[in-house]
């Protein structure tokens, strides 16, 4: 068992915060067969073989997600898309927008990932277009303090929104690419070194039902609900996910505006070129306010350059004691990658976050 340790994050971010309080797929894989044929076998090894989208499972109840061991190699890790669809800039005057925010220049994480952002992984899924990547984080369960196997992400990481279902094959893989190996190194990594903590099936999964009913891929339609809850089985079938990483994250659900936010940092694994998904980074800004639609809550948006496949990834505040915790995912990003946004969690997340918990809250968690 991995001693549990108080929950935190880079020093650099934390320095950052006192300063500011004052999802691409490739054609082929190397060596392997085109484009059609790549898509063929990767739809076949996931489930979606003769697949039609009236087949496609939707409802909140109806998510599946069986273990297919084998199927997350370190190789299809490294070929899955992002699955993000940036935004137009201008999105237009709705609600309360603050001004478009100045691009951060997104800083990569120091290695070895675990020593400094344990918490922080990629989640990794099938769509029917093939395998797909996001950002995620592990999350407290208050059912099960200190054996928390929940990790929050966006919604669009699991489900397709309105016009679509959930998707398949979802795991979890904290500290990926641990080092933060690149070219040859990580081409030749084996998945011990790519997923050192072991990779954590979702044994379920729950959104918001605006996300089910009104995401869209595109438009910035269901972004203020987009979030999620997965809860992980234990891939070594004892430890639980917070007792192996040494940590999860608090989250809050009670910061009643983007402005009272003096500082915040978003973190994730981007994928979309200039990046390659295999890197950690973080934007650390003063968020602002962004409104898609003047009746649904306001979101976060900081200007920072992290691209598709940082999606899901964590935002952190600190508390008024000086300790961190998530209250926000990145959800949407704008076509020219110069900043992001992200739902601000009130009652809607605390029930399903409540729900996901409450699901398990009898069971051993320490499968």
């Amino acid at each position: 068992m991995v001693p549990k340790r108080r929950f935190r994050l880079t020093a650099v971010f934390m320095a950052v915060l006192v300063a500011l309080s004052a999802c691409g797929l490739t054609d082929s894989a190397p060596g392997s067969g085109g484009k059609d044929s790549q898509s063929s076998a990767n739809r076949s090894a996931a489930g979606w073989k003769d697949w039609s989208p009236a087949q496609w499972l939707r409802d909140a109840g109806d998510f599946f997600n069986p273990v297919i061991k084998g199927l997350w190699s370190a190789d299809r890790m490294s070929h899955s898309r992002n699955p993000d669809t940036p935004v137009a800039n201008v999105l237009g005057d709705v609600g309360v927008s603050d001004p478009e925010p100045t691009p951060i220049k997104a800083q990569p994480e120091p290695t070895p990932y675990h020593a400094n952002a344990a918490v922080v992984g990629k989640v990794f899924f099938d769509t029917p277009e093939g395998p797909s990547v996001c950002s995620a984080t592990a999350v407290r369960d208050p059912a099960h303090p200190g054996q928390s196997n929940l990790v929050w992400t966006a919604g669009h990481c699991v489900h397709a929104g309105a016009r679509g279902g959930w998707y398949r094959n979802i795991v979890f893989v904290p500290s990926y690419n641990n080092e933060g190996l690149s070219g040859q190194a990580r081409h030749y990594a084996s998945l011990d070194r790519i997923a050192p903590f072991g990779t954590w099936w979702a044994d379920w999964a729950q959104t918001s039902s605006e996300w089910i009913s009104e995401g869209a891929p595109t438009g910035g339609a269901g972004a203020p609900f987009d979030f999620a809850v997965l809860h992980v089985r234990s891939p070594a079938g004892f430890a639980s996910l917070e007792e192996t990483i040494g940590q999860a994250a608090p989250v809050r659900f009670d910061v009643a505006t983007p402005t009272a936010v003096p500082a915040t940092s978003a973190w994730g694994y981007p994928a979309a070129p200039p990046f390659d998904g295999e890197q950690m980074f973080s934007c650390p800004n003063r968020p602002g306010r962004l409104s898609i639609r003047a009746d649904q809550p306001t979101m976060y948006r900081i200007g920072c350059t992290m691209t598709g496949g940082s999606s899901g990834g964590g935002w952190f505040a600190r508390n008024a004691d000086g300790s961190l915790a998530l209250i926000s995912n990145t959800s949407i990003g704008s076509v020219s990658a110069t900043w992001l946004a992200g739902p601000r969690l009130g009652p809607v997340a605390k029930g399903v976050y409540g729900a996901v918990s409450a699901r398990f809250a009898h069971t051993s968690d320490t499968r």
